[in-house]
C-alpha cells in the first residue's frame, strides 16, 4: 500500500474501501453479529439462518463463503449424511466486531435524526 491510497476512499484500493465493500452488506454484518455472540462456540448454518430472518439459503452461503475467503470465518463440516457444517469467527473476525458494534450504537442513537430529516425532506420536495 502507498501513502497516497491510504485513507483515499476514492482509491480502489483504498484499504477502507476494500473492506467496506466486502463488510458493507446487512447480511454480512448480521452473520458476524450472531458468530461473535456465539464465540468461541461454532454455530451451525441452520441455525444461523434462523437468527437472521429474512435471509435466503443462498444468500446466507454467499455470505459465509465470502467471509471465509477472507479468513473471517472458519467452516468445519461433519462428514455425516446430510453432511452438518459449523462456523466459527477467526481471530481475525472477531477483532472486526467491535467496529461493527460501534457502528450499530452509532446508528441506534443517530438513526432517529436522519430518519425525521428525510421526513422533512421530502415534506419539502412534495410541497413544492
Amino acid at each position: 500500500m502507498t501513502k497516497a491510497n491510504r485513507g483515499d476512499l476514492f482509491d480502489p484500493q483504498c484499504p477502507t474501501r476494500r473492506l467496506l465493500d466486502r463488510i458493507g452488506t446487512k447480511w454480512t454484518s448480521m452473520a458476524v453479529k450472531v458468530l461473535a455472540e456465539a464465540a468461541p462456540d461454532e454455530v451451525r448454518f441452520a441455525e444461523l439462518r434462523r437468527r437472521m430472518p429474512g435471509i435466503s439459503q443462498k444468500m446466507l452461503s454467499v455470505t459465509l463463503q465470502s467471509l471465509a475467503r477472507d479468513g473471517l470465518v472458519a467452516r468445519r463440516v461433519e462428514p455425516t449424511v446430510p453432511p452438518r457444517v459449523h462456523y466459527r469467527l477467526t481471530e481475525l473476525g472477531l477483532s472486526l466486531e467491535g467496529p461493527l458494534a460501534a457502528l450499530r450504537h452509532w446508528a441506534e442513537r443517530h438513526m432517529s435524526e436522519i430518519d425525521r430529516n428525510n421526513r422533512l425532506e421530502d415534506a419539502r420536495s412534495s410541497a413544492g
